[in-house]
């Protein structure tokens, strides 16, 4: 049903399959969203579609379209909210 969701989602279990040592360089933090129910969020609020998510500093950076134009985000993992929206580069 929503081809590039599925790829998405396939390819951050891939991530999440890496070796235990390079998974705690990026864990999130305690209380954090499911992935899949942040990136839902983000796409109830116009961000389709959702090309690349990327744990930094326990925020998340996310890359996304909306309205066309492709944005990079800051996400707080534990609420969903967008701390930063930029278009990108």
């Amino acid at each position: 049903m929503y081809p590039t969701r599925n790829l998405l989602m396939a390819s951050l279990l891939a991530v999440l399959a890496a070796p235990a040592a390079l998974a705690d360089e990026h864990k999130p933090p305690p209380g954090a969203m499911a992935l899949s129910m942040l990136l839902t969020k983000l796409e109830q609020q116009g961000y389709q579609p959702i090309i690349e998510a990327t744990l930094v500093d326990e925020h998340w950076e996310i890359e996304a379209y909306k309205t066309g134009e492709k944005r990079e985000l800051e996400v707080d993992p534990n609420t969903g909210e967008v701390l930063s929206d930029e278009a990108a580069d």
